[in-house]
């Protein structure tokens, strides 16, 4: 098995027991984080100045996350991007970033 496949099979693991009575797919999961890439770096590998989020944890990350979509976080952007996404997508997004290797 490749890594990628691994590290796609070990976030659907996440995902399924971090989303109760959710169904998503692991591959839209991976196409919502890929939205971050510009900013955040492919699979959360960012480059310096920006935030990596690679193995990052996964509750500290979805807090940030529903800081940002309440407003309670103040940012530049994530802020407006943060609100695109359900509750529910942002945890996703969040275990699979923690899911990726540092």
């Amino acid at each position: 098995m490749s890594a990628s496949l691994a590290r796609l099979a070990a976030a659907a693991l996440l995902l399924a027991g971090s989303i109760a009575n959710a169904q998503t797919d692991p591959l839209q999961v991976r196409s919502w984080a890929a939205a971050c890439a510009s900013c955040h770096g492919t699979n959360g590998q960012a480059q310096p100045g920006n935030e990596p989020l690679a193995g990052a944890n996964k509750d500290e990350m979805l807090k940030k996350l529903l800081d940002f979509k309440s407003g309670a976080k103040p940012a530049t952007i994530m802020h407006q991007l943060s609100k695109g996404y359900s509750d529910e997508q942002l945890a996703a997004i969040a275990a699979w970033f923690a899911a990726q290797k540092k």
